[in-house]
């Protein structure tokens, strides 16, 4: 597993949602990655931050606010 591969599974991982095997390698990689490891506690610490946010939860206003301050983030 790479770098990228790990970032697109966070979420999953976090969530209890890797089949055996990509967990397997999802820990692998994180042994052997200390920039992962970092990135991991990262995702850790803004969900303790952050609490459960849902789409229902979030007033149109922020939500507007949020899709137009991240729609150009990949690029």
């Amino acid at each position: 597993m790479n770098c990228d591969e790990f970032v697109e599974l966070v979420t999953d991982f976090l969530e209890s949602a890797l089949s055996e095997e990509d967990e397997r390698r999802f820990i692998d990689h994180l042994a052997e990655c200390s920039k992962c490891e970092t990135y991991l506690d990262q995702m850790r610490r803004t969900i303790a931050v952050t609490g459960e946010l849902t789409a229902e939860s979030i007033s149109p206003d922020v939500r507007r606010e949020l899709l137009t301050a991240f729609r150009d983030w990949r690029r």
